[in-house]
């Protein structure tokens, strides 16, 4: 007995150890499953958010405004507009044709006049369309003293100190006369400026030909004038069908080395939430996401308390309360958007013979909807935190977590090189390639050409002589040698996490293990699969074990010695920690010990 006594002395008993682990498993199975559950309510929710119709209205408006030709000139279309002349002829075509549609195809009325324009005959025009523009001062900027005799006027870019407050012009309207911000309108960020709200502001009339009229008016008399710098066209749509709000702005810029930039937004929002049973749906998984919060958030508020700075040594914690965060802020934006749909909404519908400006609404939904976009990318990274069931999944695991110090060496040798010719691309073809216009360009351009997407006649054509110079040498160390050296690292690293785990070094997949267990004995019980005896268990697993083993390369005799130690393994345990039997035990042979520990040592190395 005192041999006995000697084995069973250290540490906690094995009945005592298997309980532990099992509760841990349990908890951690439960954890998941609770996990589980939020992001499929989550799920449901982001998703029904989002309307399919949303991209086919975008589509269609998008497709009736930018792609529609000027009359007579099917090259001229507001994507294409390149001078002042063309602006004008896309105002009196394209855009007075498409938001104008007074009746049927057949010439057939179809409602009354007064009332607002349904373009595409679904799609309620929104009170009325507003055109603004934004200019710039003469003498903003300073014409060199040799040029003063032939240029006496200087227009510089538009920023907020040089913008334009004057009359001009008629002065009898609006149009002509300077008009201040009314709304909370965010600034519109541009090819060449960023543009504040306000500007000399007109809204176009219900009928057809008063605003065509309005249009030659402004053309003859000049409204857009050397001072220009941005035009703006506003307008809002809603269609009852899909119940969709489509808020459109077309922008044109007139930058200082003249021409024209034009640039566009269709937002489609949601603005009506709570109207078919399904929405309501959507509102109880809303409030089951708000309960899952307040959960989640006592649940880590627990454990930073019983854990303190260790809680945040380790990176799934970062990852919990990052989610947390993300969480808080898709609340707020969306408490903030249906709050000022509540308070904005009835007074934009109200007067329908001015603008309604949809436009500050439709830009806070669609920050809310790349927040929850965000929250809900982070929401399923979580799922990696309970990747130990899968084998293949802790593989790739434990390969990126050991071989990070080595990437984050690479990455910046990487970027050192990288930055260098994205400097070099830019200054040497900035004025001539449009992909290295600016420098956030020239680095976009390099990533496209590491994946194939170049254009390198363009880089040949300006400079003949460093141009295939850059390409080829950028090519070779960046796709050549940096790039297999990056893969290189990975594959190294992986081959040792690979040898590792077929020597055993590997997590215990406890959990797999209970989850496989658990449908095993569900289809037990309903009777789908038959019941395996004890012995038959072992059998398999004793021969999956030493096909295993051949496969591995290992010879016969060491498998049979492999196969003696687990049952001097089995008999040990069954002697020493089983409480059933300890008082009738038989000590293992010393010749036994040998042999199993041999066979042991041989197996490992």
């Amino acid at each position: 007995m005192a041999e006995a006594s000697r084995w069973q002395q250290p540490g906690t008993s094995k009945p005592k150890l298997h309980y532990r682990k099992d509760v841990e498993i349990r908890t951690t199975l439960q954890e998941l499953l609770l996990y589980l559950i939020f992001l499929i309510n989550l799920c449901i929710l982001t998703f029904g958010m989002v309307n399919p119709h949303m991209y086919y209205l975008n589509k269609v408006m998008s497709s009736l405004f930018l792609d529609t030709s000027v009359a007579g000139e099917e090259r001229t279309n507001f994507k294409s507009i390149r001078s002042i002349t063309d602006f004008w002829k896309f105002m009196e075509g394209p855009l007075l044709e498409g938001l104008y549609w007074d009746s049927w195809y057949n010439n057939q009325n179809l409602y009354n006049l007064h009332n607002s324009s349904r373009i595409y005959y679904e799609n309620i025009l929104l009170g009325v369309p507003r055109v603004r523009q934004l200019k710039v001062r003469n003498n903003t900027c300073k014409v060199y003293s040799s040029f003063r005799s032939l240029m006496s006027e200087c227009y510089d870019t538009y920023t907020s100190k040089n913008e334009d407050l004057s009359e001009f012009g008629l002065n009898t309207d609006t149009e002509w006369k300077y008009s201040s911000s009314k709304t909370n309108s965010p600034v519109y960020w541009g090819y060449v400026g960023v543009y504040q709200d306000g500007g000399y502001i007109f809204t176009l009339s219900k009928s057809k030909p008063e605003t065509k009229t309005k249009f030659v008016d402004l053309r003859l008399n000049s409204w857009i004038t050397r001072g220009t710098r941005v035009i703006f066209i506003d307008f809002s749509l809603y269609n009852a069908n899909v119940n969709l709000f489509c808020i459109i702005r077309l922008v044109a810029e007139f930058p200082a080395t003249g021409g024209i930039l034009t640039s566009w937004q269709f937002y489609s929002v949601k603005l009506l939430r709570y109207v078919s049973y399904y929405d309501y749906f959507i509102a109880s998984c809303e409030i089951i996401f708000c309960i899952f919060l307040i959960v989640f958030t006592i649940q880590e508020a627990i454990k930073i308390k019983e854990f303190k700075f260790a809680y945040f040594k380790s990176i799934w914690n970062w990852l919990e309360l990052l989610l947390l965060l993300l969480c808080f802020l898709s609340v707020s934006f969306y408490a903030y958007c249906n709050i000022q749909t509540f308070l904005l909404l009835g007074k934009l519908l109200q007067n329908t013979e001015k603008y309604s400006d949809f436009y500050f609404l439709a830009y806070w939904h669609i920050y809310y909807n790349n927040m929850i976009a965000i929250t809900i990318f982070f929401a399923w990274i979580k799922i990696f935190k309970f990747i130990s069931f899968n084998k293949t999944m802790s593989q790739l695991s434990s390969t990126l977590s050991r071989c990070i110090k080595d990437i984050v060496g690479f990455a910046i040798m990487f970027f050192i090189i990288f930055f260098a010719y994205a400097q070099l691309g830019f200054l040497v073809f900035g004025s001539q390639v449009d992909d290295f216009s600016t420098f956030q360009n020239s680095i976009f351009a390099q990533f496209r050409i590491v994946l194939g997407d170049f254009n390198f006649a363009g880089i040949q054509q300006a400079n003949w002589i460093l141009g295939p110079i850059y390409f080829i040498t950028f090519i070779f160390f960046v796709f050549f040698v940096l790039l297999n050296m990056f893969l290189a690292i990975i594959n190294d690293t992986y081959a040792e996490v690979k040898a590792d785990y077929a020597i055993g070094r590997r997590p215990d997949f406890e959990l797999g293990k209970m989850i496989k267990k658990g449908y095993n004995d569900a289809l037990e019980k309903l009777k789908l699969k038959k019941a395996e005896k004890d012995e038959d268990k072992k059998m398999k697993t004793s021969e999956d074990l030493a096909e295993q083993a051949r496969r591995e390369g290992f010879d016969e005799n060491e498998i049979k010695r492999a196969e003696q130690m687990k049952k001097w393994k089995e008999r040990l345990e069954e002697k020493y920690y089983s409480a059933e039997i300890q008082d009738d035990y038989q000590p293992v042979t010393q010749q036994e010990f040998r042999d199993g520990t041999t066979t042991k040592y041989k197996m490992k190395f």
